[in-house]
């Protein structure tokens, strides 16, 4: 099976050919991926409209990108899958027209895609990973303990119940001045930086379950800011490398430990593979990993991290994620709809609310 994937449900527009043959590894054929970094920086994050019009002018230029490289040709793919949620509703809904136009044009199978789904799958392309095994996924918008246990059946052990691990390092760089996308800048800060100079906060770990938060660190952050400024008139470079250090590490102690909890209940499954993965942009993180991969070893668990390039938003994921679902499902039609909210585990109660367009996570 040959599949085209297209991404379009933030800032990245991509476009892969993957083909997954029976008994096989699957291989990624192609992979192009066109950033929005320039398009968004003088913003200081994400301008929705700017990204729904980017990916309109790119995504049959990635598409194209992708054949070419795979040396293929439209004829020779067997299915068409897309990013129908969730994201930017803009960008998701460029991502959908453009797949299924190709679908009415050639007669081929289309597949909606969970976003969410594509990164939650993604050890099964990179290292063929058995199910069950669990996901650590660690985004700009999302952050959650997933037990996959099938190409549709996933089990939400925990997650954030506000921002993001991404959001918060890029706010976290917006407030100390640090350039946007906020998690490489606080990364590369945090090298230079003194962790235990600011004592900030290790959010809910009094709590005995596999919840998150970052909002209140955030808050932290901003008032040893205001406090740094007030005492010294400015922020001096060194106070941005160890602001910057100290949030890093706080980050890493939470997701590290709650990661210890989330793993104990996954072993509860006395699966045959001992798996943690991650995934997700925030997963390429350094000192993000090195904690992940200690709690992995404490439990004698493999500790499974694809590429960075398959980590961040791309389109093999959605391409691969299609193919393992097409063994339990049948294609969409082309009613198919963009969908801004998509939860994967529809059997658990919202933990961020809801509201008109559906629950958020």
């Amino acid at each position: 099976m040959i599949v085209l994937g297209l991404e379009s449900s933030c800032d990245d527009t991509a476009a892969a050919v993957v083909r997954c043959d029976a008994g096989k590894s699957a291989s990624v054929l192609s992979s192009i991926v066109v950033g929005q970094t320039d398009l968004h920086a003088a913003f200081g994050g994400v301008v929705p409209e700017i990204a729904a019009r980017a990916h309109a002018e790119k995504l049959d230029l990635c598409i194209e990108d992708a054949l070419a490289k795979a040396a293929l040709t439209l004829r020779d793919i067997d299915a068409i899958a897309v990013t129908s949620g969730p994201g930017l509703i803009g960008g998701v809904l460029s991502g959908v027209m453009c797949a299924k136009g190709l679908s009415a044009a050639t007669g081929k199978p289309l597949y909606g895609v969970n976003h969410l789904a594509g990164h939650a799958l993604t050890p099964r392309l990179t290292d063929d990973v058995p199910y069950p095994y669990l996901m650590l996924l660690v985004s700009g918008g999302h952050c959650q303990f997933l037990l996959v246990h099938g190409p549709d059946r996933f089990e939400r052990l925990g997650g954030t119940i506000d921002d993001a691990p991404g959001e918060a390092f890029d706010k976290v760089a917006r407030l100390i001045s640090l350039p946007q996308p906020g998690g490489p800048a606080i990364e590369s800060a945090a090298l230079q930086g003194d962790p235990n100079r600011f004592p900030f906060p290790r959010p809910l770990l009094d709590r005995p379950d596999c919840d998150m938060s970052f909002s209140g660190l955030k808050t932290a952050v901003l008032r040893v800011r205001d406090k740094v400024i007030a005492e010294k008139n400015g922020l001096s470079i060194q106070d941005q490398y160890d602001i910057a250090a100290g949030f890093q590490a706080a980050v890493v102690d939470v997701l590290a430990e709650k990661t210890r909890r989330a793993l104990a209940l996954y072993l509860e499954h006395d699966p045959v593979t001992r798996s943690l993965c991650v995934a997700g942009g925030v997963a390429a993180n350094k000192a993000i990993r090195a904690g992940l991969e200690t709690v992995a070893a404490a439990s004698d668990a493999t500790f499974i991290a694809p590429p960075l390039q398959l980590c961040t938003d791309n389109a093999a994921m959605i391409a691969f994620a299609a193919a393992e679902q097409s063994t339990v499902r049948g294609p969409d039609d082309l009613t198919l709809s963009a969908r801004p909210r998509w939860p994967l585990d529809i059997r658990q109660p919202s933990m961020l609310g809801s509201g008109k367009k559906g629950a958020k996570a």
